[in-house]
């Protein structure tokens, strides 16, 4: 029997609102908590929403800490495609967050292995993650951890898949821009998460949500090992629910 709580949304406005909805929920419960937080065009209207909620003075983030899942390598913190400056762009800048509590892979490292391990420190030394944001690739790949013959535990580098770096090709001038490789959490990362708070949004997305949450557990699709979480929510629009039996 399938535990996952799935909650349909009409669009994405309203799946960012639900979204909220759940960190509001987290945020209120522990205004210390921690913030597992994801990049890309789909978690864009939660972002929105929970400026909004700050301004409107419903939530307070002063107090509350963030752990992003990954980081292309390569790439500085201000260069305008990295991670840590998308978020910057479109979260932090916004809301009353210290950017001293939060924390993003370091594109630029020099000991790759010692700063994956370090960052695993620094997510224990802050208690763990509270919620745990995702998007979902098109071949179910969750943070950076792409298809392959097994589920890595820890924060790593992995080379990107060529449907990985099609798919991120819009964001950049060209495909000889877009980074060959990232920093990611571990899939063993992510299931130390609390909560799972997964997100997806658009017709190209509803056979990666079925065989996810409907089909085999496998590697071949990272996102699948959810099924084994204890406190997973996905929040699908429309056209990416089209093919689950709800």
């Amino acid at each position: 029997m399938l535990k996952v709580n799935i909650i349909k949304a009409k669009d994405p406005a309203e799946a960012g609102k639900l979204a909220a909805d759940i960190f509001q929920e987290v945020m209120t419960n522990n205004p210390n908590c921690v913030l597992g937080l994801a990049t890309g065009s789909t978690p864009l209207p939660l972002y929105r929403e929970l400026i909004a909620r700050e301004k409107a003075g419903v939530l307070n983030f002063s107090t509350v800490r963030s752990a992003n899942l990954d980081e292309y390598k390569g790439l500085a913190p201000d260069h305008p495609q990295s991670y840590r400056y998308f978020m910057q762009d479109n979260l932090f800048d916004h809301i009353s967050i210290d950017p001293a509590n939060t924390i993003v892979p370091d594109g630029l490292a020099t000991d790759a292995e010692a700063m994956c391990a370090e960052y695993e420190k620094k997510i224990e030394a802050m208690g763990g993650v509270d919620i745990q944001l995702l998007g979902i690739g098109h071949d179910g790949h969750i943070g950076f951890n792409e298809p392959c013959d097994h589920f890595p535990v820890a924060t790593h580098e992995v080379e990107l898949e060529e449907i990985t770096r099609q798919a991120n090709k819009r964001f950049f001038d060209s495909i000889d821009d877009v980074p060959t490789a990232a920093y990611t959490m571990g899939i063993g990362t992510v299931m130390a998460a609390r909560k799972v708070l997964l997100m997806a949004t658009g017709k190209d997305k509803a056979e990666i949500v079925y065989k996810s949450f409907f089909g085999p557990v496998t590697p071949q699709v990272p996102a699948s090992i959810l099924q084994f979480h204890s406190d997973v929510t996905v929040i699908v629009d429309e056209a990416a629910a089209s093919l689950l039996p709800l």
